[in-house]
């Protein structure tokens, strides 16, 4: 960093700063994630200005000789990273197996990184990050798309007791590439028919909801009331 920063170079630094933390808040709000642009350029803007308030103030005078106080001026980067982090931590959400939110809080330590690179004068880096957080975001998501990838679901079935059972299930699943994971089975109020819930894996593309051709075979078999299939994404 210059020791010696001109109200042009803040100004540049800032404008650049606005423009990366646009370019990522922006795929974040397109798919309708929590942290979208405004979070993002706020994240990055904050980063930014703690670096270029540490640029300005390296004229200043460290310590005086009867003084305890040192001037420790990357405390102003640490502490914007510290805070982020609980940002981070706020916006992961977990719920069993079920785990949101991790792309959104490494996209905030990200832009805010981007941030300190722009507000410390290193452009050059700063920008090559912008391009490359694009590129992940916005490319490495059709690739996401296009692999497969483990699926879960959960199947129910309510029966008579002459129904299927988890081994018919099984041998009707895996021809067609389903595993059961799991199953539950419990009584209807002292009647004959019984609740069966099925965890269910297979490999699939995320992008395809069909529902699994097997769920109409199933449901005409003999003693099946009701199948329902409930996809969830991990």
């Amino acid at each position: 960093m210059p020791v010696t920063l001109s109200w042009e170079q803040v100004a540049l630094r800032l404008l650049l700063t606005v423009v990366a933390g646009a370019a990522i808040g922006f795929n974040r709000t397109e798919r309708g994630r929590s942290a979208g642009l405004r979070t993002m350029m706020l994240v990055c803007l904050a980063a930014s200005v703690s670096m270029i308030q540490a640029n300005l103030l390296m004229n200043s005078v460290g310590k005086a000789s009867n003084s305890f106080v040192v001037l420790d001026l990357m405390r102003f980067p640490l502490g914007v990273l510290t805070g982020v982090g609980f940002i981070g931590a706020g916006a992961i959400l977990r719920k069993g197996r079920l785990v949101a939110g991790l792309t959104t809080a490494a996209t905030l330590w990200f832009v805010t990184m981007i941030g300190l690179c722009m507000g410390g004068g290193q452009i050059g880096l700063g920008s090559a990050a912008t391009v490359l957080g694009v590129v992940v975001l916005w490319g490495l998501k059709w690739v996401e798309l296009n692999l497969r990838q483990e699926q879960h679901a959960t199947l129910l079935m309510i029966a008579m007791n002459d129904g299927p059972d988890q081994s018919q299930l099984h041998a009707t699943l895996a021809p067609a590439g389903y595993k059961i994971g799991w199953c539950d089975v419990s009584h209807l109020n002292q009647t004959q028919r019984r609740r069966v819930r099925c965890h269910i894996t297979w490999r699939g593309y995320p992008k395809d909801r069909r529902t699994p051709a097997f769920l109409e075979e199933l449901a005409q078999r003999p003693g099946v009331l009701k199948v329902a299939w409930k996809p969830r994404n991990l």
